[in-house]
């Protein structure tokens, strides 16, 4: 009788990664987010100017809280989108997918961590005073939080999705999923020509977190020994 020996993948735990990553990015939005009717809400670009500076000198504690949740964030991304290349690699992936992933997912990193030092800055008393910087900040980083967001994690999405498709290392509507989530994701960019298609950030950011979490914990974390 023969037995099959497995070897265990030595790292964070991808699905862990992902429920801290949209933990910590759902904490902050729960300080700018209200759904009561006439409530402050967080401005989209497309307010009145009056609207979007008014926001940020009437409350600067819940943007800052939602600032610092979110740049919290984009650190286990950071970890999650190493994790995973080297996961897919470890798999025997020789495909350009997992390198694919990682630009999206450093790229989306990044992008995060600077949108929200934008963020912080605007905050200040002497920023928030002056109108035109404070709007100019505000563009600057909706831009990078925006399709700054949603552009690159979509190359993250794909660049797993579909090497996990062709090696079976994902289930097939896991696979799908994440496919879709990638087409969504680099169509997002046109939200930079069309206000209508503002839509498409959230399109992939939302069900983005779930795809996560679903593929974090259903990715293979053994391989045969002596697989390579």
């Amino acid at each position: 009788m023969s037995t099959v020996t497995s070897v265990r993948f030595r790292g964070p735990h991808l699905g862990i990664l992902a429920v801290i990553f949209t933990a910590l990015f759902i904490l902050g939005l729960s300080f700018v987010i209200t759904f009561t009717p006439g409530a402050p809400h967080y401005p989209n670009p497309y307010d009145p100017p009056a609207a979007i500076t008014a926001y940020f000198r009437e409350h600067p504690h819940d943007a800052l809280m939602c600032m610092f949740f979110q740049f919290m964030s984009a650190i286990p991304l950071g970890i999650f989108t190493v994790t995973a290349w080297s996961r897919l690699r470890w798999l025997g992936v020789k495909a350009v997918g997992p390198s694919i992933a990682l630009l999206g997912g450093l790229l989306t990193t990044v992008n995060m961590v600077v949108g929200c030092m934008v963020g912080w800055t605007m905050v200040f008393p002497g920023v928030a005073a002056d109108e035109g910087v404070l709007r100019a900040l505000y563009y600057v980083g909706f831009g990078l939080g925006g399709v700054g967001y949603s552009v690159p994690i979509g190359l993250l999405f794909a660049g797993i999705a579909v090497p996990a498709g062709f090696m079976r290392l994902l289930p097939r509507w896991v696979v799908v999923y994440g496919i879709v989530l990638g087409v969504i994701g680099e169509a997002s960019c046109l939200a930079l020509l069309s206000p209508g298609l503002t839509l498409l950030i959230p399109l992939t950011r939302f069900p983005g977190f779930i795809w996560m979490i679903f593929a974090g914990f259903m990715l293979a974390g053994r391989r045969p020994a002596g697989a390579r």
